[in-house]
């Protein structure tokens, strides 16, 4: 079994999300957004702007274009 790391250790344990995961209950989409939202607030938080943080979110995430950031960051909990 291919060992896979828990991104989201803060919200279930390590043994849930490998449970989950191998039966294919985890949207690895909301996964990733929870992840940049978590980031963009970290880099704002240390005094970034808005828009540079989400350049450097940009370069982790390459394939997102800047305005596709700026939504999953703003867009509001469900």
């Amino acid at each position: 079994m291919e060992e896979h790391k828990n991104p989201i250790a803060d919200l279930v344990s390590d043994d849930i999300y490998e449970l989950l995961n191998s039966r294919g209950l985890i949207n690895e989409k909301s996964v990733r957004d929870y992840i940049i939202k978590k980031k963009f607030k970290s880099l704002r938080s240390n005094k970034i702007s808005a828009s540079d943080a989400i350049d450097h979110l940009r370069d982790e995430y390459p394939y997102l274009q800047f305005d596709t950031i700026r939504k999953i960051v703003y867009q509001p909990n469900k």
